[in-house]
């Protein structure tokens, strides 16, 4: 069912050029420009509307034309025109148009779902307007999870990587120079609302105070958009999903970058997922298609599970994540050697923390030779006088 606007437009475009016309960009422009009908952001993105790459088909309004009466034999003799002040019609800030396509994220094939996955496939699923705030560990697979639910439900996914210098014009868009003009570009918000997609705020807690900016947008009201004069309503199916390592309260342990969030902006996320690491039985899955030695694979799990049992029992403060053992896999892939590809995996770890990894591992794998007692060897070698 089409609005009032909508309508409007469709009224409008049927005066210039008739029922059901293509039309590309241009033409709607010229439309709206001499109608004064609001912009049909509905008939450039919704794809049933799409006739053609920049092209697009107007519905029918269902009203007869009226064709303008023509005018008498005898004309009135007319006044001049008034002159038009060109340069008052130059100074109106022209709109960008997004011309982009739908950003659906692809679908990883040896993707396994676990955690959080089904449910967040059922909220996004709804389409209704429901934020979500996922934290956890460093790569235990958030992000990625989010976007192949959307990929799973062919959703649209607009991700924005959030830092501490990310600010309302990063989000909301402002002016911006196209070809030498000023014209107003919709930031990824924005964006998303109109499209009605998921909004993938990621590591949104590395940004400041300036995320206030969101407040009402989080609340899935509409935005009126200051730089542009425009009120932006949110189309059906948008949403927003955030991820961050932290809860919004900083990081004491100093391991992340993460800042203290504003209570009333987290306040708006309507619930809180705590992602773990996948278990044992979901990690093989996941080097399985990538490593093909299943023992190196039942070794990988082990250890960095025995890692991680550490790190919670607080005898390490450093864990192997996920994404660290799929490192592992492809490091594995190119040199064909396992202690290589762990040992050029972990040597981001300061020097103890790395050789209690190597001596870990070396007393779950019997085939490799612990480093401890490689480094012993090679001080021997050193010694020798020849």
């Amino acid at each position: 069912m089409l609005n009032k606007n909508a309508k409007e437009f469709i009224v409008a475009c049927e005066i210039k050029f008739g029922n059901e016309a293509v039309i590309d960009r241009d033409m709607i422009t010229a439309i709206v420009n001499e109608s004064g009908a609001p912009y049909p952001y509905w008939l450039v993105t919704k794809s049933e509307y799409r006739y053609d790459r920049g092209l697009y088909k107007v519905p029918t309004s269902g009203n007869p034309i009226k064709n303008t009466p023509a005018q008498p034999a005898k004309m009135v003799e007319q006044a001049e025109p008034a002159l038009v002040d060109l340069s008052v019609v130059q100074l109106r800030q022209p709109k960008l148009i997004d011309e982009s396509d739908p950003s659906i994220p692809a679908k990883y094939p040896d993707y396994v779902p676990f955690g959080f996955f089904k449910d967040l496939k059922n909220v996004l699923n709804s389409r209704h307007f429901y934020p979500v705030f996922i934290s956890g560990l460093s790569g235990n697979g958030k992000t990625l999870m989010v976007e192949q639910v959307c990929a799973e439900l062919g959703r649209e996914c607009i991700r924005v990587n959030i830092s501490i210098e990310t600010d309302e014009t990063d989000l909301l868009g402002g002016p911006t120079l196209v070809n030498g003009n000023v014209v107003n570009r919709d930031g990824p918000v924005l964006q998303a609302m109109k499209r009605g997609a998921v909004l993938l705020i990621d590591e949104v807690d590395r940004g400041s105070n300036k995320l206030m900016c969101l407040q009402g947008i989080m609340e899935g009201k509409p935005y009126y958009n200051k730089k542009s004069g425009e009120m932006v309503y949110p189309a059906r199916g948008f949403t927003i999903v955030a991820t961050a390592n932290t809860k919004g309260r900083g990081s004491d342990e100093g391991k992340y970058l993460s800042q203290i969030l504003d209570d009333a902006f987290l306040e708006r996320f309507a619930i809180t997922v705590e992602q773990e690491y996948p278990d044992e039985k979901t990690e093989r899955k996941i080097l399985t298609p990538l490593i093909n030695d299943a023992e190196f694979v039942e070794n990988l799990t082990q250890w960095a599970d025995v890692v991680r049992k550490s790190q919670k029992d607080g005898a390490t403060d450093e864990v192997i994540s996920t994404r660290r053992l799929v490192h592992i896999a492809k490091a594995f892939e190119i040199f064909g050697d396992r202690m290589k590809a762990i040992t050029l995996c972990v040597n981001r770890f300061d020097t103890e923390t790395k050789m209690a990894f190597l001596d870990l591992y070396s007393k779950i794998d019997a085939g490799v030779e612990s480093p401890a007692n490689t480094a012993s060897t090679m001080i021997i070698d050193n010694d020798l006088p020849f």
